[in-house]
């Protein structure tokens, strides 16, 4: 009988499964922040088919940690802000998600309970966030032709927060330089730094620097792992640029149509985004194009390496807000 009850429960569980039409793919583990925080070997990943950060292992692809804004306390009428997110970034010592989406989102979210401590809307299609060392945020939206800062405001998200508009031609990325203070910005054919006027209740930008780059439609921008350097990527080429001789040499992986550059070291490879269809993948190749993982029925816009962002956040940086 009690063979009976367990292949009866069994066949249930897969009927349900079928019915549901969702990813067969098992999410990892019982506690979510543990299964993160033990994993060597995790990429973060703005998936586009359910509109869904996820944290996933390599090589397998296990999911081990997925944020939707429907499940999460985003109130309903604004889950919609949260369609096609275009990037995530591990924050606060990887202890929480920042994210952004093309439907004009971006958000803070612990990883330990999935809350979305922060959330605002930037719109514009917005492609890129980052943490200012106070804790505010500024965020790139490419048909908005803006880079908007955000005060970190907690308590009264997301409707009553301060925001500030600079213009910047295809707003597609933005990352903090903690040892020179300075925002980088890569939009379009120019390369563009800011200083940051580091006032809690009006945060700004002041542009500082801007210089031609070859190439057009730059795309992405994120630093190289243990080097004083950004990966940046536009329609024909992949980058390194060096944010003290502001010279750029052509890096040595796949160079046409890359959406997303990711390195690590401690012996993982550099990892690559480059898409089938349209703007997506379902697949994260090695700097040679070597397949690395592929999960059917994924859209992937960008997938990074969890590990320490030295270059843009101090080691061991908590959760902070701007006072």
């Amino acid at each position: 009988m009690k063979k009976r009850r367990s292949f009866l429960a069994a066949m249930i569980c897969l009927l349900a499964t079928a019915a549901s039409g969702k990813s067969s793919i098992a999410l990892a583990g019982n506690n979510p922040d543990t299964s993160v925080a033990a994993c060597n070997q995790c990429m973060v990943i703005a998936e586009q088919s359910q509109h869904r950060i996820v944290i996933a292992t390599m090589p397998s692809g296990t999911v081990i940690w997925e944020w939707k804004p429907e499940n999460s306390n985003v109130q309903p009428a604004h889950v919609k802000w949260f369609s096609n997110p275009s990037d995530a970034k591990m924050v606060y010592n990887n202890e929480y998600v920042l994210m952004n989406a093309s439907g004009g989102g971006v958000a803070l979210i612990r990883v330990a309970d999935k809350k979305t401590v922060f959330y605002a809307y930037a719109g514009g299609n917005t492609h890129s966030v980052e943490l200012l060392p106070d804790g505010n945020i500024v965020s790139a939206s490419s048909t908005g032709n803006y880079l908007m800062v955000f005060k970190t405001d907690t308590v009264h998200f997301p409707d009553n927060v301060y925001t500030k508009k600079i213009p910047i031609d295809f707003g597609h990325n933005v990352v903090w330089d903690a040892k020179q203070q300075r925002l980088w910005s890569a939009a379009r054919e120019h390369m563009h730094s800011f200083r940051y006027n580091f006032n809690c209740n009006a945060p700004d930008l002041v542009q500082d620097t801007v210089f031609s780059l070859p190439g057009t439609e730059a795309h992405d921008l994120f630093p190289v792992y243990g080097e004083n350097k950004l990966w940046l990527t536009n329609t024909t080429n992949v980058y390194k640029f060096d944010v003290i001789t502001q010279k750029l040499t052509k890096a040595d992986v796949l160079q046409d149509n890359i959406k997303c550059v990711s390195s690590a070291g401690n012996g993982l490879p550099t990892i690559v985004i480059r898409p089938k269809e349209s703007w997506w993948t379902d697949e994260v190749l090695d700097a040679r194009g070597k397949r690395l993982f592929i999960q059917k029925g994924w859209k992937i816009y960008k997938a990074r390496w969890v590990v320490r962002n030295t270059f843009s956040y101090p080691a061991g940086d908590p959760m902070h807000l701007c006072r």
